[in-house]
C-alpha cells in the first residue's frame, strides 16, 4: 500500500512509491513512447507558448491559475491569446470567444463569424475566462496548434504570447514554458494511471515541467515553503524545476443581476465540477447560508431536466435562491426562477512566480532577439 500523501503537522508533501501493478508499469511506460515520439512531431508557432496543466483528472486548479497569468501578462503590457480545448463543446474546428484586445481583419468577411460565447459551443470554461478578462483573446480548437494560427491570422494586432489552458497533454503543439498544478487536497492522485487510479499520466511526466504549483492552498497555508516541498517531492521521479505555492481566495458572493446577496438568504448550492467538496466549503467559510446542496458530473450541460431538478431541490430545502460556481454560472444564468448567484475565486501565486515567469518570459524574448541565440518561437514583448 502507498504511504500517505500528506505527513501530520506542516503541508508535509510525501508521494506515494511507485505502482508494482505490470499493468500501471505498462501504462506509463506508453506514455514516456507517446511523449518522446511526440516531441518529433511538435508544430511551433512563431510566438512563445506557456502551457498551464496538470497530471490530474480534472480538479487541479487550472483555470483559476490560466486566468491569473494570463492577467498577470495582460497588465505587462502583453496581448495575451488563451488558447483552449473548449472540453464540453459541441464546436468543430475553431472558434473564437473573445477578440480582447483585437480588431478583427476584415470584419463581416466569410468564415470569419462574430465571437461565438454559448457555452454549450465551445464549453463552459473559455466562455468563463473570456467573460472575466475582456482583455484576453480567448480560441478554441481541438487541434490548438490550429486555434493559434487562425489567432494570428485573424487577430490584429496579432498576440504576443499564447497561454494553453489544460495543456500538458496536447502534445502537438509546442511549448515553451510548462507549468504543472498539483491540487492540495489531492496532489498526487494516489500515484496511480487509468483506470485503477486518478491520473492521466504518471509522476514522472512532471520532469517535463518548468516549474510546479501546488494549488487551492488556503490562506495560512499558502507559504512559499510549500512550493518547496512539492519540488522536493517530485524530485524522485525527476522533476528538477522550482515549486511555488498557489492560494485560493474566495471573494464576495454576488448575485448574476449585479446585486449583492444578503448573507442569512438560505441557498442552495448548485455545481458541475470536479471536486464539489471543495466549492462547497468555500461558501461556508464566505459565511453563505447553505439550505442544500446539488452536485452534477464536471462540466454538466443543464438540459432542461436538470433545471426541473435543481428547482424541485431549491423549494425542499426552502432555499430562496441558487448558489453556484463562476463556470457554471455562464451556463445558469437567465434559466433559473430562482436568482441566481456566484461565488467568484481567484489564484493567486506567491510572488516569487511572478519574478521567476517574468524572468523567464524575458530570456525567451532576449533569445529571439537578432543575434540571441534563437528560441524556438518569437518572444513578443518582455514583460514591463
Amino acid at each position: 500500500m502507498a504511504p500517505p500523501e500528506r505527513a501530520a503537522g506542516s503541508t508535509g508533501l510525501v508521494p506515494p512509491s511507485a505502482p508494482r501493478s505490470p499493468w500501471q508499469r505498462l501504462y506509463g511506460a506508453a506514455h514516456r513512447l507517446r511523449r518522446a515520439r511526440a516531441a518529433h512531431g511538435a508544430e511551433r508557432l512563431p510566438r512563445p507558448v506557456v502551457s498551464v496543466g496538470n497530471l490530474h483528472w480534472g480538479g487541479g486548479g487550472k483555470t483559476p491559475l490560466t486566468a491569473a497569468i494570463a492577467a498577470h501578462l495582460c497588465d505587462a503590457g502583453l496581448r495575451v491569446c488563451i488558447l483552449s480545448r473548449g472540453y464540453g463543446g459541441r464546436h468543430r474546428g475553431v472558434h473564437v470567444v473573445s477578440d480582447g484586445w483585437a480588431r478583427r481583419r476584415e470584419p463581416g468577411r466569410a468564415g470569419e463569424p462574430a465571437p461565438a460565447n454559448d457555452p454549450a459551443l465551445v464549453g463552459d470554461e473559455p466562455v468563463l475566462l473570456a467573460t472575466a478578462l475582456p482583455g484576453v483573446a480567448v480560441v478554441v480548437g481541438a487541434e490548438r496548434a490550429a486555434a493559434g494560427r487562425h489567432a494570428l491570422e485573424h487577430l490584429a494586432p496579432p498576440p504576443d504570447l499564447f497561454v494553453l489552458d489544460d495543456g500538458f497533454s496536447h502534445l502537438a503543439l509546442a511549448r515553451d514554458l510548462d507549468l504543472l498544478a498539483f491540487p492540495v487536497a489531492d496532489p498526487f492522485a494516489g500515484g496511480r494511471l487509468v483506470p485503477g487510479g486518478r491520473l492521466r499520466e504518471p509522476l514522472g511526466s512532471a520532469r517535463h515541467a518548468d516549474a510546479v504549483l501546488l494549488t487551492g492552498l488556503s490562506a495560512p497555508r499558502c507559504s512559499p515553503a510549500a512550493g518547496r516541498e512539492l519540488a522536493a517531492a517530485l524530485a524522485p521521479f525527476g522533476f528538477r524545476g522550482p515549486g511555488f505555492a498557489c492560494s485560493l481566495v474566495e471573494g464576495v458572493p454576488r448575485r448574476a443581476d449585479g446585486g449583492g446577496l444578503a448573507a442569512a438568504t438560505p441557498v442552495l448550492l448548485v455545481s458541475a465540477i470536479a471536486r464539489p467538496e471543495r466549492f462547497a466549503a468555500s461558501a461556508r467559510r464566505a459565511g453563505v447560508a447553505v439550505a442544500g446542496e446539488l452536485a452534477f458530473r464536471d462540466h454538466h450541460a443543464y438540459p432542461p431536466a436538470s433545471l426541473r431538478r435543481i428547482a424541485r431541490a431549491a423549494a425542499a430545502a426552502g432555499a430562496e435562491a441558487v448558489l453556484t460556481t463562476a463556470k457554471d454560472a455562464v451556463k445558469l444564468r437567465g434559466r433559473l426562477d430562482l436568482p441566481l448567484a456566484e461565488l467568484p475565486v481567484r489564484a493567486e501565486p506567491e510572488p516569487a512566480f511572478w519574478s521567476w515567469l517574468d524572468e523567464r518570459l524575458a530570456r525567451l524574448a532576449a533569445a529571439a532577439e537578432p543575434g540571441g541565440g534563437g528560441a524556438g518561437g518569437g518572444a513578443g514583448r518582455a514583460p514591463r
